[in-house]
Parts: C-alpha cells; structure tokens; sequence
C-alpha cells in the first residue's frame, strides 16, 4: 500500500472519529437544561405588609352649630391656632339674649313672692302664738268658772260668759293655724315659683350659650367652610347639621391606612411602621401601629359591611392606625401617605430567592424517583393536606438543588417571606445551591435532568439596571 493511500485512510478514520464525538456531544447537550442558580444562605429577613391611606390627626373635631342663625363674626381663620376655651365664632342672638332678659326678670319677681310669702307666714305664726295664749287663759278662766258655778259662788251669767270666752279663744286658735298652714303653702308655692324659674332661666342662658362657639382644646384650624354672613342650622334626626369649621390636635399625627383583608391577620399592636408621604419625598418616618379597625370596608364603596344590608364578594380593607412618633411640624392633615409595617422578623434566617419555590404533584415525583417511602417522607405535612383537600395531598412545595450536575426536588417548610427571600424551616442546609431560575425552566424542569449553570444574564441585567 502507498504512503498516499495510507495517509487517506488516516485521514478518513480522523474525521469518522471527530465526527462521533462531535455526534456524541453534541447528543449530550440536547439533553441539558441551562439553569440560574443561587444559595440558601443566612440572611436577616422581615415580613412587611404595605398600605396606603392619608395622614390625619389622632384628636380632631367638627365644630358643628349648635342653634340657628346668621354668623355675625369669625374670630379665627385656616390654619390659625387656637387655646381650649378661646371663641372662635358668634352667631346672631338678639332673640336669645331677650329670653336670658325676660327668665331673669321673672326670677326676681319670683324671688320677690317668696320673700313675701315668708313675710306673711312670719306673721301667721305671730298670730297663731297670741291665739295660744288666749285659749290657754280663756281655757283657765273657764275651769275656774266651772268650780265658782259648782259652789254657787258666781252667778249663771258669769258661767256662761266664760265658757263663751273659752269657746271664742278656741276657734281663734284653729283658725290662726289654719292661716299659718295657707301661709305655709305659699311660701312653698313660691319656693317652687324659684325652681321653675331658675330652670328656665338657665334653659335661656343655655340657647345664648351655643350662639358662641369656643375652642373645646388646643390645637390648628384645619378648615373653615362657612363665612360671616351665611345661616346655619342645627343638625336632627337623619340630617346633618351645618359645619363652621374643624379642629385638630396637630401634636399627635397618625397615617389612617387600608390594609388587605388577607393581610389583616399579620397585623397586631405595637407593631413598628415605616410611613413615607407623598408630598415629602425622600423621608421616611418612623411610627408604631396603635389601633386596628374590626369591621371590614368594602374597597369600592369605602362603607362598612356591618352596615350594609345584603352580603358582598367584592374585595374588602381593615382600617390601621399608625401613630407617627416624630412627625414634622409641616405636616398637614388629608396628605396622601404609605405605611409599611413589620408584622415579622428573623434574624440570621436561612433563606432563599421566592423565585426559587416551585410546585410538583406528588405523582410526578413518585414516577421520577421511584422512590414513594422517600418523597412521602420528606414532604411538609401542611394543615390543608390534614383537612383532606385533594389539591394539596397531589402537590408538594418545594425547591431544585443541585447534586451532581443534576436538579433534584427537595420539599421544603417556609416560615416568613421578605420582599426578595423568604425563610426555610426544613429541607435545606446553608450553602445548598439551588436553582432560581428562569421562570419557564422551573414551570417544566423535571427532577433529576441534567443541568448547565449559566449566571452571566442576571449580571448583564443587573449592570444595565445600574
């Protein structure tokens, strides 16, 4: 054989071989799933539930009218502030004043009444005591009578005289006590002339009162919606009354937020609480969570379920209280503002990107691994597996770790979520390397498939973001 012919066939048989391992890798590839990947690694985590809602002051009234009338002056303006106690509006009173004038002058003569009455009765007491002390000498002279008459030592006129003065002083007496009873009477007539009179006179003084309105505490007048000039009214029954203006107690400010009905039940007193204002950007301020709402608020309509008449599907808030603990003194009430508040913390917790967890029925694992004993064991024993529901017993929450090149499912327990990680309780150990992505490789990634790391595009979005 030629030296040429020997080179061709060297040749031939290098490519044939370069071409199966070519065929050879090129088969491998098919098979592997590129994959991103982060670690199960200790991280300080919080769970954080956002709400949105406006700013208003803890204490705050509407100064409503309290009678009807014509505003003749406004003593204080917008944004004015005001001492507890301090007038801030006066309505028209001359008809009011007239009743305090007319209750006051029948009080005195009423007063006057009494001082006669007790005049009077002064002097049926005067005349009852001197009428007791005729019946008693005409009561004495008429037994000395009886026995003069008896030892026949007066005569019969003499008799009768004393028994006739007897007689008279003791109709005397009764009717002196008579009198002293009508006098009495009077005077309790008049006594009571008093109490009513006294009663109607602070009833008038009551209606010129509430044609004044004062400051009921210190605080800012945060609205006036009326001006001198206008009538107001007084609110009755299904019908509200007129409002002159609204007062807060700017010392205490809270953020009055509407947090998600699934999210209400993370939230409890004493919370802390980030709150961020929209017309202040780029500050945050700190607060604690200090009353919290039991009724639920229908979103759309803002009213309360308890007061509605028919049951609702719609999506519902529960009211949260968030008390500011340093707010600035140019804060204003009504200011858009968002709350975020810390219903968790974890310090040092082992945690994993959120994107990582993944979902797999129960079956599928079985299939792959062979193994029912095992992927029974491992998986999380949830309380809606307990409760007999179908759909949980089928699925198994976990998360891919790589092994040997290869994505192996691992169930695993969670505890907190945080905006970006949340916590592992059970299934993982720190340093494990799982895989975090992407989306649509986690939807359809199948337990134990080769895998090929790639981190580079996370990187380059991370670079291009920055």
């Amino acid at each position: 054989m030629s030296t040429g012919k020997k080179v061709a066939i060297g040749a031939g048989v290098a490519v044939l071989l370069a071409a199966i391992i070519g065929f050879t890798v090129q088969q491998s590839h098919k098979n592997l799933v590129t994959v991103q990947t982060g670690k199960a690694q200790r991280l300080d985590l919080a769970a954080i539930v956002s709400a949105s809602g406006e700013i208003k002051p803890k204490v705050y009234a509407n100064i409503g009218a309290n009678a009807f009338g014509k505003i003749t002056h406004l003593y204080v303006k917008e944004g004015d502030r005001v001492k507890k106690g301090q007038l801030l509006a006066q309505l028209e009173n001359v008809q009011p004043s007239a009743d305090l004038n007319a209750s006051q002058a029948t009080l005195e003569a009423a007063q006057t009444d009494a001082v006669a009455a007790t005049a009077a009765l002064n002097t049926s007491l005067a005349d009852l005591n001197r009428a007791k002390s005729d019946a008693e000498k005409a009561q004495l002279d008429w037994t000395r009578s009886q026995a003069l008459y008896k030892d026949a030592l007066i005569a019969k006129s003499d008799y009768d005289t004393q028994k006739a003065a007897w007689q008279t002083a003791e109709s005397g007496l009764a009717q002196a006590e008579a009198k002293v009873a009508q006098a009495r009477a009077q005077e309790d007539s008049a006594n009571r002339h008093i109490a009513q009179n006294r009663a109607n006179l602070r009833h008038a003084a009551d209606v010129l009162d509430k044609t004044t309105n004062v400051a009921p505490f210190d605080g800012v007048i945060t609205d006036i919606p009326v001006r001198e000039g206008e009538t107001v009214v007084i609110g009755i029954q299904n019908a509200q009354g007129s409002t002159l203006m609204t007062i807060a107690d700017m010392s205490v400010i809270t953020a009055e937020v509407e947090v998600d009905e699934t999210d209400i039940v993370n939230v409890q007193l004493g919370q802390p609480a980030q709150v961020t204002i929209d017309a202040m950007p780029n500050r945050i301020f700190k607060g604690v969570v200090t009353e919290i709402g039991d009724n639920a608020i229908v979103r759309s309509t803002g009213v309360s379920t308890t007061q509605q008449t028919t049951a609702s599907q719609e999506a519902k808030d529960f009211k949260v209280v968030v008390t500011l603990q340093d707010p600035p003194t140019e804060i204003r009430p009504g200011l858009s503002a968002t709350a975020k508040i810390t219903t968790a913390s974890r310090s040092q917790a082992l945690s994993i990107p959120i994107q990582a967890l993944t979902v797999r029925k129960k079956a599928d694992l079985l299939a792959a691994s062979g193994e029912k004993d095992s992927v029974e064991a491992a998986a999380p024993q949830s309380d809606a597996s307990n409760s007999g529901s179908s759909d949980a017993k089928d699925e198994i929450q976990g998360v891919f770790v790589i092994r040997d090149r290869k994505a192996e499912f691992v169930p695993v327990d969670t505890g907190i979520a945080g905006t970006t990680d949340i916590e592992v309780l059970k299934g993982l150990k720190d340093g494990d390397e799982i895989i975090t992505g992407s989306y649509k490789v986690l939807r359809t990634l199948r337990p134990g498939a080769s895998v090929k790391i790639d981190n580079s595009a996370p990187k380059k979005e991370e670079e291009e973001s920055s």
